[in-house]
């Protein structure tokens, strides 16, 4: 189940406040300026979050990319722990996005996404309901239509 609007919201309004703007604060030493800048990422994650949960695949993939790669950079790949999935971002960027840097993800990475665990993966790879990578592994983006599939058999 998708994460609700204001759940995704509150998450990065608190990521952007732990990774962003406290390390300014400090930085700046308690200037003013940080208020008026915390002001504005709450209406910007509402806007982005509105983005990420509902709107056109472009779109929100690319709110995705741009929030993943601001708040989460490194030299390395992107690689969150198992339980960031379960998280309501992790949650939309898997739907949304399937893992946003990798072509393909382990079993345990794919249960994560899909909140089973390794063996049910393995089960789904089995009985061709999720696409094995040629090298190992699975699919992102058969996750993500995994995902998109339950979703939409939970509308109907």
């Amino acid at each position: 189940m998708p994460p609700r609007h204001d759940e995704l919201v509150d998450q990065l309004i608190r990521l952007i406040d732990i990774r962003l703007l406290d390390p300014l604060e400090i930085l700046l030493d308690g200037h003013d300026g940080v208020d008026s800048l915390r002001a504005v990422v709450h209406d910007r994650a509402r806007s982005w979050a509105t983005t990420m949960v509902g709107g056109d695949d472009r779109a929100a993939v690319g709110a995705i990319i741009r929030v993943i790669s601001t708040l989460y950079p490194g030299d390395g790949p992107f690689d969150p722990p198992l339980d960031w999935w379960r998280t309501p971002l992790g949650q939309v960027v898997a739907a949304r996005a399937g893992h946003p840097t990798a072509e393909s993800v382990s079993y345990a990475v794919a249960g994560a996404m899909l909140g089973i665990t390794r063996q049910g993966v393995h089960d789904l790879v089995t009985r061709g309901k999720l696409a094995r990578h040629p090298e190992g592994g699975v699919l992102s983006t058969s996750v993500r239509d995994r995902l998109r599939q339950q979703e939409g058999n939970r509308r109907a």
